[in-house]
């Protein structure tokens, strides 16, 4: 009686381990990306800057112009990517996930209805059953 009470117990701590491991090793994992996208974005920034440089010394642009030369690229750049955002939605696995999710529950919650209705059922049995016997 007492040993599935203490497997129980076991695997709840275990569980509980991973968990706090899972959740450290995630936080890391964020932190790092983090740190990652600022250096990314330096690198973007000082890319610009080296195009820029190169469009006004290279081809003798005046700096307005290779400044409205980069605008325009990171415009179009922003709309592509942006139409490209908003056109993804969610593909088939996900939508058969989610309906795979909804029968479930529907089906969990269908479960603990019957189960809810048979309660008072079995109890009205059970004081039949009493009462016949008396």
């Amino acid at each position: 009686m007492l040993r599935p009470i203490r497997l129980a117990r076991i695997g709840a701590e275990a569980e509980i381990v991973r968990l706090r491991r899972q959740t450290q090793r995630t936080v890391v994992r964020v932190v790092l990306g983090l740190i990652a996208l600022v250096f990314l974005a330096a690198a973007v920034v000082t890319a610009h800057f080296a195009f820029w440089f190169w469009l006004r010394v290279s081809l003798g642009w005046a700096p307005a112009t290779a400044a409205a030369i980069l605008t325009g690229g990171d415009l179009v750049l922003a709309i592509v990517l942006g139409l490209l955002a908003a056109k993804s939605g969610p593909g088939r696995l996900e939508r058969e996930a989610l309906d795979v999710r909804r029968r479930a529950w529907n089906q969990a919650g269908n479960t603990m209805a019957v189960s809810a209705l048979l309660v008072p059922i079995l109890r009205v049995v059970v004081d039949l059953l009493r009462r016949a016997r008396k």
